[in-house]
């Protein structure tokens, strides 16, 4: 009832109002509703096209418009490392022919320093890795030469110059050393000989290479093949390296004790690479106790034995060391060769005179390395080791002589070691402490864990 009273107040004041604005007001009005009943653009288009519906899942094309552009830029793709491993018979030329390069890039990378030299000289199972450019020619290579040093050989980058000359040739290639720096960490063993040195030393965690070396350490004052005995025992302190936290080989044996039959002997690794005994003589003595690197000795020195080929009796005047067939034997000491020959009893023998006193016997060679009057180093390779002359399977028949006089090379009494120098003691008493109380530890250490 409210809304009719207030709309007929309305259409009376509409008529109460001049001609002229209810006219006004009429055309207005029309305006008005054209505006509302006229469709806006989107909706007009809708009706002339048909609704798209989407499907979730599926994936749908969409039309994109890129505009070009001289500020965009694409960088070059990098071609990636091929690897290749040297077999037989390869040479440096074969490698890269596989590889796809050229004779010319040999000659270039052979060429590109000292440092290059190395790639002459490699081994069946190695591994060179390539890197070529966008066209296919060669860029890098890359030579493994340890866990710590890898040889790169690369074109040089040009450098900016002063001079003249702005840069220098990017086509020139050089060779150069990366280094990656070695976490140093210090391990331990311990062993009881209770069959063999070898076998005690490997159940203590001992590689091949630190046995050879605990043995070429204290080789000066034991024969490992002839006197080592049950209960005889070790203690090694060693390095271990570690190259961002990853253990990659063993490093230097920096300190050690050998009992043998109750007489202990020690040795520590000096700053100048050299072993000292604790109070700081050198390990390093005249002669070695054996001239080789051994598993087992087939006759000990006596007075007389039964010859196994000649069949009767007769004195033995020195040590046969078993061996295989070319292995090395060393000179015992540093001297000069008297006698490099061959007979049908001694075989290929060579005999070393060491100054006026000593002189040193190796026979049963299957090839001599040195000739009469050739000046050796101790260590040095003498001859190969075989079965030439009298000899009843393949050894080296060494003896010693002091003043003519045949004598037992295990335990005939050898010329005292020099000290360390003057001016080095102060220092090496202090490594000889720390290493010496690494020791120790190790000992309590091992006494507790029993």
């Amino acid at each position: 009832m409210a809304k009719k009273i207030d709309t007929s107040k309305a259409v009376n004041l509409i008529k109460k109002l001049p001609k002229q604005h209810r006219t006004s007001l009429a055309i207005a009005s029309m305006f008005l509703g054209a505006l509302i009943l006229l469709p806006s653009e989107p909706v007009e288009a809708s009706r002339h096209q048909e609704a798209l519906s989407l499907d979730a899942g599926i994936r749908y094309p969409v039309a994109l418009q890129l505009t070009s552009s001289s500020d965009v830029f694409i960088g070059e793709e990098e071609s990636p490392w091929q690897t290749y491993k040297v077999r037989s018979g390869d040479t440096l030329a074969k490698i890269f022919k596989r590889a796809g390069f050229t004779a010319r890039d040999v000659y270039n990378v052979t060429n590109a320093g000292e440092l290059a030299k190395t790639l002459v000289t490699l081994l069946p199972g190695d591994e060179l890795s390539f890197k070529a450019d966008r066209e296919g020619r060669f860029s890098e290579l890359k030579y493994a030469l340890s866990a710590t040093e890898t040889l790169l050989v690369r074109r040089n980058k040009p450098q900016n110059d002063t001079s003249e000359h702005t840069s220098v040739h990017s086509d020139a290639l050089v060779a150069e050393l990366e280094k990656r720096s070695v976490d140093i960490r210090y391990n331990f063993a311990q062993g009881e000989i209770t069959s063999s040195f070898w076998n005690a030393a490997r159940e203590a965690g001992m590689s091949s290479n630190q046995i050879m070396n605990l043995a070429g350490i204290f080789g000066w004052d034991i024969d490992f093949a002839l006197e080592i005995r049950a209960g005889d025992t070790f203690n090694v302190v060693f390095e271990e390296q570690y190259i961002d936290g990853e253990f990659v080989g063993y490093g230097d044996i920096v300190a050690a004790e050998f009992t043998n039959q109750g007489e202990q002997f020690s040795a520590i690794l000096h700053e100048d690479g050299r072993y000292y005994t604790p109070e700081g003589r050198s390990m390093r003595k005249s002669f070695l106790r054996a001239p080789i690197n051994f598993r087992y000795v087939s006759s000990n020195f006596s007075k007389a034995r039964f010859h196994p080929v000649q069949k009767r009796w007769k004195a033995h005047r020195g040590t046969d060391y078993v061996a295989k067939v070319g292995t090395p034997v060393m000179a015992a000491g540093d001297g000069k060769v008297v006698k490099s020959a061959y007979d049908k009893y001694n075989g290929h023998h060579v005999f070393i005179k060491h100054g006026e006193k000593y002189t040193t016997k190796y026979l049963h060679f299957r090839k001599r390395a040195v000739k009469v009057g050739d000046t050796v180093k101790q260590g040095q390779t003498v001859g190969y080791l075989g079965s030439t002359g009298l000899a009843s399977g393949p050894h080296v028949h060494y003896e010693f002589l002091v003043d003519g006089v045949h004598r037992n090379p295990r335990t005939v009494q050898l010329p005292k070691a020099l000290p360390i120098a003057k001016e080095e003691k102060a220092r090496f008493m202090e490594i000889a402490s720390a290493r010496q109380q690494q020791l120790d530890n190790n000992k309590r250490i091992m006494l507790a864990m029993r």
